[in-house]
């Protein structure tokens, strides 16, 4: 793979977890979805673009790919994700989600035998601080419960990109995990609606939002992804992913009609620049 292909497809995936993180909040926020209908319709959504994907290329084996392990880690991923913005902005949301996949991915990149030389380290903390003074401007105190979901959130994502990343064939993998995770947000579901007196919200914008979450930004977002992490380390993957609550605040200016600060320019300059130092100065 180019270099230059290993770069637009990255920009892509980032862009499709950005728009992730602004479909879920406004749908969950401006619609009467409820989070069980959000979740059941974006997981099993995307598994069968995922399995008519492949089924076009004909290739049948993604009931057989993917494993149980990595179908879980995408299920609460997707499902902490869900409820943890419901209850948080999308902003801190994407802060300490995101940071919640750093903070796993780095640890077991460090456990592989990665290390970060001082170059590295001060880009690191450069992007980080970029990260954390972006979401100051305006900020309120996030709720317990909905920090405490996108933090599991997050580490059930790092979890899982990093359990994709061996795949010899991410697509199918990707697929089969789709798979084995629906029959867990079907019980999800059920159990909600047996919960609430048999009462589920299903609201058609809201609906249309979490088809457009299950097949563009998950299904195809994640297939994007995995065909280019194997050309990633651990850690560039992790600081990469720092990048998305920058993209997330641009998107809300841009759709939402948000005012780009002084503080977000300089927050923007420091992802930017302190990511570059990680990835253009690794240890051989």
């Amino acid at each position: 793979m180019t270099q230059l292909r290993i770069v637009l497809i990255t920009v892509l995936s980032l862009i499709a977890f950005a728009a992730n993180s602004l479909i879920a909040r406004y749908a969950l926020d401006q619609t009467n979805i409820d989070e069980a209908s959000f979740s059941l319709i974006r997981i099993v959504s995307g598994a069968l673009f995922l399995w008519l994907y492949l089924i076009i290329k004909k290739d049948n084996s993604a009931l057989k790919s993917g494993t149980w392990f990595a179908a879980l880690a995408l299920f609460i991923y997707a499902v902490s994700f869900t409820y943890g913005y419901k209850l948080i902005a999308a902003g801190t949301g994407a802060l300490i989600l995101f940071g919640s996949v750093q903070i796993t991915m780095t640890l077991v990149g460090y456990r592989e035998g990665e290390r970060l030389n001082a170059t590295q380290i001060i880009g690191f903390l450069l992007a980080f601080s970029g990260v954390v003074l972006l979401m100051l401007p305006g900020i309120a105190a996030p709720s317990f419960m909905g920090s405490l979901l996108m933090c599991i959130s997050g580490v059930a994502w790092g979890i899982y990109t990093l359990k994709g990343r061996g795949s010899n064939n991410p697509t199918t993998a990707t697929a089969g995990n789709f798979i084995k995770a629906s029959p867990l947000a079907i019980i999800l579901w059920v159990g909600v609606y047996l919960a609430n007196d048999n009462i589920i919200v299903l609201d058609n914008t809201g609906m249309l939002y979490a088809l457009l979450s299950g097949v563009v930004t998950s299904g195809m977002g994640y297939v994007l992804w995995y065909s280019v992490l194997p050309a990633l380390k651990a850690t560039q993957a992790a600081v990469l992913q720092l990048s998305v609550p920058l993209i997330v605040t641009l998107a809300g200016s841009l759709l939402l009609g948000e005012a780009i600060t002084l503080p977000i320019i300089i927050a923007s300059l420091a992802i930017i620049i302190g990511t570059a130092l990680v990835l253009r100065f690794k240890k051989r």
